[in-house]
């Protein structure tokens, strides 16, 4: 199992309700969650076949930014 953060635009709940079909839907995503407390709205993604520009489309999908962090 990899697991990979992002930084988001995700800001608040609504945004996070809009972006739960697309992770929800995605069945390589094993478990997700994202941190609206912290200043980057990071996103942690955990799967074992996803890369993280496959991640950062399901996301762009939903119309939201995730740019992987180091």
């Amino acid at each position: 199992m990899t697991t990979m953060k992002f930084k988001t635009n995700i800001n608040c709940g609504g945004c996070l309700r809009g972006v739960t079909p697309a992770l929800d839907g995605n069945e390589a995503i094993k478990q997700w969650e994202v941190d609206l407390k912290s200043p980057e709205r990071t996103l942690t993604v955990e799967t074992e076949v996803l890369t993280a520009d496959e991640v950062r489309a399901v996301v762009a999908d939903a119309g939201y930014v995730a740019e992987p962090v180091a």
